[in-house]
């Protein structure tokens, strides 16, 4: 089976074993199959020897949270999440991978209205007891207020999918610090529905290219976009890589994490006159190893607070999109390893309050009964009751 894979990305890891202390299924599991050198070694073997793609093969490709934590800590710069997302996608489209279930729920994220109606929908079946605990989700909401109003021109603001159906008041406290630098906000146009990042990694590389060029359409000209999804802003920082086009790769350059963008205009937001509480933050995978921009987390939210840092030196915590729920055996033990993470850190500091970028980390952290706040929430309230 070919896999579609560029040689040279494929030929750059030189087996050294540096990544494994980062990934996260090798540190739970000690199987050199589930780390991204065991992982490289069998797309090689698939690729170049002609291997079959067996089940093993793929599941060793599925069981993969695609954190890309080992890519930091690689010394040759082995591109893994491309050679996993190209090995998906190469997999999804032999329907060895994404059965048809998956991709109709899927293909519902780009429909806004129905993410809606059936999130409100699993809220209710929580509330009586008919959601699955293995699904990994924390207390979704029944309510969540009106639609956001743009209040200008200056930046772009993506909103999403799941990110709206969840946590729309975490966008309501975004637009608010935005507009406390004396920035206005524009929300995204018609198109801007889903970003395509859980589709990359599930390996639906046409469904993904047609939502890209939808979130594109619904945010033109040259305005900066600020995005409070750590996993989001990841996708869409990718689209030039993704479509290889002028305009997609202009596209990505717009795009910003709100803190990234924040930090940069730290002196334009209020001086803090409050007590200053204090909070342990959680690193996204997609915030710290992709984008890696998680320190103007630090920079925003050190502004109003004070900050505990946790000794896991940034271990994913097994949400990974959709992760899990389709490995929760797996997620879990993963999380396991960031709870008690948390705990020592609570232990220590006496605070027991998360903050955590991204709403996959958020949900499935909080489903283990762990108190977990987005950065923009902290931040607005400081603004607030200065």
């Amino acid at each position: 089976m070919d896999l579609k894979l560029v040689d040279t990305e494929l030929a750059s890891c030189v087996g050294c074993g540096l990544c494994l202390p980062a990934c996260p299924t090798f540190r739970v599991t000690g199987e050199e199959a589930l780390s991204p050198r065991g992982r490289i070694a069998a797309m090689r073997a698939v690729q170049w020897d002609g291997d079959e793609a067996t089940d093993e093969f793929v599941g060793f490709m599925e069981t993969c949270v695609q954190c890309r934590g080992c890519e930091p800590a690689c010394p040759s710069g082995v591109p893994f999440g491309h050679l996993m997302e190209g090995t998906r996608a190469s997999l999804a489209d032999a329907r060895r991978i994404a059965p048809w279930w998956q991709r109709i729920g899927f293909k519902a994220l780009g429909h806004h209205r129905l993410v809606l109606i059936g999130s409100t929908l699993a809220a209710g079946a929580q509330r009586v007891r008919l959601v699955p605990k293995r699904l990994g989700l924390g207390r979704l909401p029944l309510r969540r207020g009106p639609a956001l109003v743009s209040s200008g021109t200056d930046v772009w603001m993506f909103t999403g999918c799941v990110m709206d159906a969840w946590l729309r008041s975490t966008h309501r406290a975004t637009q608010q610090v935005i507009e406390a630098t004396g920035a206005t906000v524009r929300l995204a146009g018609p198109g801007g529905d889903c970003c395509g990042a859980l589709h990359v990694h599930a390996g639906l590389h046409s469904e993904t290219i047609a939502l890209a060029d939808r979130v594109m359409a619904s945010m033109p000209g040259d305005r900066p976009i600020l995005v409070n999804s750590a996993g989001c802003g990841a996708a869409m920082k990718d689209y030039g890589h993704l479509l290889g086009t002028p305009a997609a790769i202009a596209f990505s350059a717009r795009v910003f994490d709100v803190h990234e963008w924040l930090a940069e205009r730290i002196d334009r937001l209020p001086e803090a006159t409050a007590d200053r509480p204090t909070f342990i933050v959680q690193d996204p995978c997609h915030l710290r190893h992709v984008q890696r921009v998680h320190l103007a987390v630090r920079t925003v939210v050190g502004r109003y607070a004070d900050i505990v840092e946790l000794d896991d030196d940034g271990l994913c915590c097994g949400a990974g999109g959709a992760y899990s729920a389709l490995q929760p055996q797996l997620a879990g033990q993963i999380r396991q390893r960031k709870l008690d993470s948390i705990g020592r850190a609570t232990a220590t500091s006496g605070t027991c309050v998360v903050l955590s970028a991204n709403p996959g980390c958020a949900m499935h952290l909080a489903s283990q009964g762990v108190t977990v706040r987005h950065p923009m929430d902290v931040v607005a309230e400081a603004l607030t009751i200065r």
